[in-house]
């Protein structure tokens, strides 16, 4: 497979390196983690009890990464030398081919060369999942320079934060956000902000009409005052894909910076390299060539509904989605239940990455059921837990399991995954990924006997290179031998499967015991009459504390039956002791359920 990148490429390169190497920049020697950037790959234990099931079910233990003056230019080269015609992404009823994407990116990096950006400079990406996104993602990279990916529901003073600790150069924004930047008290160092509309790619007449219904009839673009801004037509047509000056890169080279959800506190930009994104892109390939490797054609939809700038997507939809030739169907707004249906009608996806929040969305909705699943080959979990109980609805419906994986921002992000062949859900999130050394640890970093709780620690060639800006916290994160620490808890069994138990930080203590949210959380939402809920842990003067409740409902249901519910599902000092009814919980932006934001809700954050 790395042969493939290497080779197919070298006509590609020699086309496109007409003009020498892109501009260099001191900028290379000042980040102070870039000396051991390299992917390393671990050495594996031979006792490790996940290697049997590599054997069970097909999935190369490891894999081989290519030289280090390779980097992701091969592999879009390869993919645009490879799938052509065919169809790359796919937004409101407008197609761009690969062929069309190649041209676009070249010449957004033409465009960005041009004002004299260089290579490592940062470029900021502001926007939902239209077909703007993949052409400047990969126009950045492919110019040398680091994606850093920004939320769009960002407030002003969030977005602040980011630039300024990202050193970002420019920033390209869809309008409906660009009130936010305007309003930014703090806009680091960014010289050149290109703004984009809806519809600037769906066609001249659609793309008009899309524009005039979301600035005057849905009235949503607030307005805005950006004098100095471009737009994003003038940005893709102002210089000639001719003009591309292809960097050298390798390995090492920083591809992306990707923020944590900053739900642990000030959110932190995880620097991945093109060696980490390489290799996490191979781990999945070994994964889905277990069980597809014959039955995965080029031109196969890939869901796209997660936002890509949340780095679950940005991977799996867009960086592995591209790498098999797949055609990814870009969902703007995935809260539009009734549209997202309506397109996976349309579109019959073959894959369908997504969080539990919008699994049950999707279950509970009657259309859905309606929908012709003949095409589908996979549903993909990640990003949170998925529930037990929306798991087998999702089963019940469309006839397949929902495989479940594992990871984090800083870890690009594929830690583990269940086999592809699984007949039923696992509850788990899987083995580790190949060429991926996983232990559990206590508070003392001492690996936990098998079978007991401990924190989640990873060594791989997809691990971060660090925290950018943050050598102390980057340091911290990691153990005396060089594990990423994740921060969830987790159990191992036997055979090498690993069961989240939960964050390390959201655990409730209650006399003495351990009690985790997710488990409360798991064995309520068996109530027909609950739609969702989270957990978390309220002051108790005798018990230390106690777990309370917050419920959305979907029927009639009173505090009292929930808390007999309760004991009947959990041990005593498990149970809910106290429910509160809410309208909506707390999410992140791709549906994580903010135990934080609850406890601010109680006061005691």
């Amino acid at each position: 497979m790395t042969d493939n990148i290497n080779k197919e490429t070298a006509n590609d390169k020699a086309a496109t390196n007409n003009n020498d190497s892109a501009h260099k920049s001191s900028a290379d020697k000042d980040n102070i983690y870039q000396e051991n950037a390299f992917p390393t790959m671990p050495t594996i234990p031979s006792d490790r009890p996940w290697l049997s099931a590599y054997e069970r079910y097909g999935i190369d233990a490891t894999i081989d990464m290519p030289d280090d003056n390779t980097s992701l230019l091969e592999v879009f080269e390869r993919n645009f030398s490879r799938y052509g015609k065919k169809t790359a992404y796919i937004c409101m009823g407008a197609e761009i081919s690969y062929k069309q994407l190649d041209l676009y990116s070249r010449q957004i990096a033409s465009y960005l060369q041009s004002l004299g950006l260089v290579k490592g400079d940062k470029v900021g990406v502001m926007m939902p999942n239209l077909l703007q996104y993949p052409v400047v993602a990969l126009g950045i990279i492919r110019a040398g320079m680091v994606l850093v990916n920004v939320n769009p529901l960002y407030t002003s003073r969030e977005l602040s934060h980011q630039l300024h600790d990202s050193s970002a150069k420019a920033l390209f924004i869809v309008e409906n956000f660009a009130k936010t930047y305007q309003d930014a008290e703090d806009k680091g160092q960014v010289a050149h902000v290109i703004v984009c509309k809806i519809g600037d790619m769906l066609g001249s007449v659609k793309g008009a009409v899309v524009n005039l219904v979301a600035r005057h009839i849905k009235k949503m673009i607030p307005a805005y005052h950006l004098p100095d801004s471009v737009s994003f037509k003038h940005a893709l047509n102002a210089v000639s894909a001719s003009h591309y000056k292809r960097p050298d890169l390798s390995l090492s080279d920083v591809a992306l910076l990707q923020y944590t959800g900053g739900t642990t506190g000030v959110a932190k930009g995880a620097m991945l390299s093109h060696g980490n994104l390489v290799a996490n892109m191979l781990q999945i390939s070994a994964l889905m060539n277990s069980a597809f490797e014959d039955d995965v054609e080029a031109g196969d939809v890939i869901l796209t509904a997660l936002p890509l700038y949340h780095v679950f997507s940005f991977m799996v939809c867009g960086m592995y989605g591209m790498y098999q030739g797949y055609a990814g169907l870009l969902i703007p707004n995935p809260r539009d239940l009734d549209g997202l249906i309506k397109e996976m009608g349309k579109y019959k996806p073959s894959f369908i990455p997504a969080v539990n929040t919008l699994f049950n969305g999707l279950v509970n909705k009657d259309s859905f059921a309606e929908l012709d699943f003949s095409n589908l080959k996979a549903p993909i979990g990640g990003g949170m837990s998925v529930l037990p109980s929306v798991a087998k609805k999702w089963h019940n419906i469309t006839g397949l399991p929902i495989v479940e994986g594992y990871g984090l921002s800083e870890t690009s992000p594929v830690v583990a995954f269940n086999p592809m062949t699984i007949a039923e859900f696992t509850n788990k999130i899987g083995i580790p990924a190949s060429s991926t050394d996983v232990i559990l640890i206590d508070d003392d970093e001492n690996e936990v006997v098998m079978g007991d709780r401990g924190e989640i620690c990873v060594k791989g060639p997809q691990v971060m290179i660090g925290y950018q800006n943050r050598p102390k916290e980057t340091a911290e994160t990691f153990t005396a031998n060089g594990y990423l620490k994740t921060g969830d808890i987790g159990i191992m069994d036997e055979k090498g499967f690993i069961k989240i138990v939960d964050r390390k930080k959201d655990m409730i203590l209650v006399s003495g015991f351990n009690v985790y949210p997710n488990e409360i959380e798991e064995a309520m939402s068996e109530h027909p009459a609950v739609a969702e809920c989270g957990a978390i842990g309220v002051p108790n003067e005798e018990r230390g504390e106690e777990p309370k409740l917050f419920v959305v409902k979907k029927g009639e249901v009173t505090e009292q039956e929930l808390l007999d519910f309760g004991k009947k599902q959990l041990t005593g000092y498990k149970r809910p002791r106290h429910i509160q009814f809410v309208d909506e919980l707390p999410k992140s932006n791709v549906g994580k359920i903010l135990r934080k934001e609850l406890r601010k809700m109680e006061g005691l954050e």
